[in-house]
């Protein structure tokens, strides 16, 4: 039977520029990069308080509540990845139908899980050569430019899609949004295959304005940390300690909270957080029902499972893994958690 197919004027205008910044061979220019940030500061300011709950002095809090009636797609850690970005956003099922479309239409709704900048291991030679510029303060630059191209143009994607689709696309907070390098307010600083945190900090001071970082930081500090589903939790890592409902909500109060759902290494958790988790945010009787999604830290296969606690930990940076969830279906993992193909394809099984 033939399906007709209804395009959104915004989906087909967002896919364009989402093509535009993929196909584009240099950083954004700091002009127009700045006028989105300004735009998406905009629309994370005025999120629905039914949606987002507002804090004690009127901003959105912390806690995003998902559509409970729409299939939830989980994108693990993004690091630079645009291709990951696209292969989830520009796929079409059987009927020509994309997922921009099903966000458009409340169909669908994704959430990142954050740390949207710096490549991770596929660019271990690229960050050795960037050092070596960023020693001698980026006289040359050649090298960190392909890799702004790439973090940037993936926080294009990202700003651009929330600011079309506001209750559909949802990027939390990850350890590496900390443009300045900041440590403090639950942020550290980070380095790993060289000085990524700082050397990213000072390209964009040399290369961008000092009103581009002031409104970036304000990005970085409106991203909520958690999203509440049906029956699971998401967030960037897993939970340090339990938090409770005021607590995220207030998370720009709270550095606590910023580091303990952002920085949390694996097995260092305190025993019995995401179990208290679940119960305060799901309820007592979905303990050993229902699952807490983060991840953070890198592991092998599709994903890490401990069964004594519900947590699902996503992030392998070496292959493009993500989880599907329908609404009113009970999850499984093993079903659920797919490896896309890396030609803008994703959810098969839609």
């Amino acid at each position: 039977m033939a399906v007709t197919v209804f395009r959104d004027e915004t989906a087909d205008l967002l896919k364009k520029r989402l093509l535009e910044i993929y196909a584009r061979k240099n950083p954004p220019e700091c002009d127009k990069f700045h006028k989105l940030l300004k735009k998406v500061n905009k629309t994370l300011s005025g999120e629905d308080p039914d949606q987002r709950p507002r804090d004690a002095s009127g901003r959105p809090g912390g806690v995003i509540y998902l559509i409970p009636d729409a299939t939830t797609i989980i994108v693990p850690d993004i690091h630079a990845r645009m291709e990951l970005v696209l292969n989830v956003l520009l796929y079409e099922d059987r009927h020509g139908r994309s997922n921009l479309d099903k966000l458009s239409l409340g169909q669908l709704q994704v959430v990142c899980l954050g740390d949207g900048v710096h490549a991770e291991g596929r660019a271990a030679e690229r960050w050795a050569l960037a050092l070596e510029e960023f020693k001698e303060d980026f006289a040359t630059h050649e090298h960190m430019d392909e890799e702004m191209r790439e973090s940037f143009g993936v926080m294009e994607m990202v700003m651009e899609t929330k600011s079309s689709f506001p209750t559909t696309f949802h990027f939390l907070k990850g350890n590496h949004e900390n443009i300045r390098n900041e440590t403090g307010s639950g942020n550290f600083a980070y380095r790993k295959y060289a000085y990524e945190g700082a050397m990213v900090h000072r390209h964009v001071q040399i290369f961008y304005s000092k009103a581009f970082i002031e409104q970036y930081v304000v990005f970085e500090k409106n991203l909520p940390l958690l999203a509440i589903g049906n029956n699971f939790l998401i967030s960037h890592a897993e939970p340090y300690t339990f938090f409770d409902h005021r607590q995220v909500v207030e998370y720009r109060n709270n550095p606590e909270v910023v580091k303990g759902m952002t920085w949390t290494d694996n097995d260092m958790a305190e025993d019995g957080s995401v179990q208290r988790m679940i119960g305060h945010y799901l309820g007592e009787e979905q303990i050993g029902q229902s699952y807490y999604f983060a991840g953070h830290r890198a592991i092998s296969g599709r994903y890490r499972y401990k069964a004594e606690s519900g947590f699902v930990q996503l992030h392998n940076p070496k292959k493009s893994i993500i989880a599907v969830i329908k609404p009113n279906e009970k999850i499984d993992l093993d079903i659920d958690i797919i490896e896309i193909s890396d030609r803008f394809e994703a959810n098969r099984h839609q």
